[in-house]
This record gives structure tokens, C-alpha cells and sequence, in this order.
């Protein structure tokens, strides 16, 4: 399996990145870490393994970028509102940075977005702030609601990157021409936050599948169960 490992300087984030890319054809997923994860984290734990045949026959090419999480949302030695604006950054980063190297080295400008719990939060909010820019979202087991890592703290910022909340009043065209799948086990912690999310959208008419697969928990081997079944589902 083709594997490449970028290092750069990130203007947006002010310090070194690295993101793994595993494949050279094929449609782009860019698949987040879970919480404070780093990008080798798919690698260690399976999930590249579980998509080495779609990455093989060059269906697929995963660009796995680092988080920021150590320095946005969980962390607890600054104020709550410079954890949002850390992430902020982020989120430039990825939009400004990440992105736009895979459609150039890809030539598709409309990506395919992925994360397993905490990076299924990244993964939503990207999918969901971007919509134009992302085909497929799939989330497993991810959260939508950030609220509770802001010790009550809230503001405009924080509304416009928790997904709970802004979803309610995004009226963007393209989240009607988007594949969205939240996937969670039965048993999983983020359960109720996948039946919310799904009811929002729902309520707005956005199709998409709520998979609550039976007798699993929140852990890496169902993951690596849902990620290469839903990609098989991609047109």
C-alpha cells in the first residue's frame, strides 16, 4: 500500500502539521482522529487495514491530518472562549491547507469526509460548515454538541461550530445533494446525540441514514466494521 507522510508549516495554525495519506488514485476521504488523536492513529488501530482493498484497487485515497484537540477543545489551561477560537484555527487550516491540497493533487472538488467519535465531530462540523465542498459525510459514533467541554461558556463562535445548534438553521442547497450516514453502536455513548442529530435532520427533510448497528459498543472494532461498508455504498 502505497503510504506518504507530509510535514508542514501551517500559517494558520502557527506551528508544524503532518497528515499520513495512504493510496495514490481514487476518491479522496479525508478520515479525522479521535479525540487528540494523531495521524498515524488509523494506521495503529486498524482502519487502514480495513480499507486496504479499496485503497488497493485505487477506489479510494485517505489523507488522515493530525488533530489540535490537546490545544482547542480539551484544554482545560486556557478560557474556554480561546479553546473555540484554537479550534477556529483549525478549521481554517483544514479548509485552507488540507483541502486544497487534496483537490489539487486530486482534481475532485467535492470530497468525501470521515471520523470515528470525537473525529466524527470534526468530521460533521467540516461536512456541515462546507457543504458544497463535501459529497459523503460519514460519521461514526461522533457527537455534535461541544457545549460540555466549554465549562458554560458560549458565545457566537461557539455557536457557529456546534453542530447541534447551527443545524437547526442551515438552509445551505447543497446539504440536500449530500450522503450523510451517522453510524452508532446500540450500546454507544453518543447514541442520543446520533438520534438528535438525526431528528434535526429529519426535520428538515435532508436525507440520510441513521445505522445503529446491535450489540456493539463505542470501540474501534465496529468502526472498522461501518467505514468499509459504507464506502462500498459510495456511487
Amino acid at each position: 500500500m502505497h503510504e506518504q507522510h507530509y510535514k508542514w508549516s501551517s500559517p494558520h495554525l502557527g506551528r508544524e502539521f503532518e497528515m499520513l495519506v495512504f493510496g495514490e488514485e481514487g476518491y479522496p476521504l479525508i478520515l479525522f482522529p479521535t479525540s487528540m488523536g494523531r495521524h498515524y492513529e488509523h494506521k495503529e488501530r486498524g482502519l487502514i487495514h480495513a480499507l486496504q482493498w479499496f485503497i488497493d484497487h485505487q477506489l479510494i485515497r485517505v489523507y488522515c491530518p493530525d488533530s489540535i484537540d490537546a490545544r482547542s477543545w480539551y484544554n482545560t489551561q486556557v478560557s474556554p472562549a480561546q479553546r473555540t477560537l484554537n479550534h477556529i484555527s483549525y478549521d481554517n487550516m483544514l479548509r485552507h491547507e488540507v483541502l486544497e491540497r487534496v483537490i489539487h493533487e486530486t482534481g475532485i472538488k467535492r470530497v468525501a469526509v470521515a471520523g470515528c467519535s470525537f473525529g466524527g465531530y470534526h468530521a460533521a462540523n467540516f461536512a456541515f460548515r462546507y457543504p458544497e465542498q463535501v459529497s459523503y459525510l460519514f460519521s461514526l459514533s461522533g457527537i455534535f454538541d461541544i457545549t460540555g467541554r466549554l465549562d458554560g461558556h458560549y458565545d457566537d463562535n461557539v455557536y457557529f461550530h456546534n453542530p447541534m445548534d447551527y443545524m437547526r438553521d442551515n438552509l445551505h442547497e447543497a446539504l440536500w445533494r449530500m450522503g450523510i450516514i451517522l453510524g452508532v453502536a446500540d450500546e454507544d455513548i453518543s447514541r442520543q446525540q446520533n438520534e438528535r442529530m438525526s431528528g434535526i435532520l429529519a426535520n428538515k427533510g435532508i436525507s440520510h441514514w441513521l445505522d445503529i448497528r446491535p450489540n456493539q459498543k463505542h470501540d474501534w472494532p465496529v468502526w472498522n466494521e461501518m467505514l468499509p461498508y459504507y464506502l462500498s455504498l459510495i456511487k
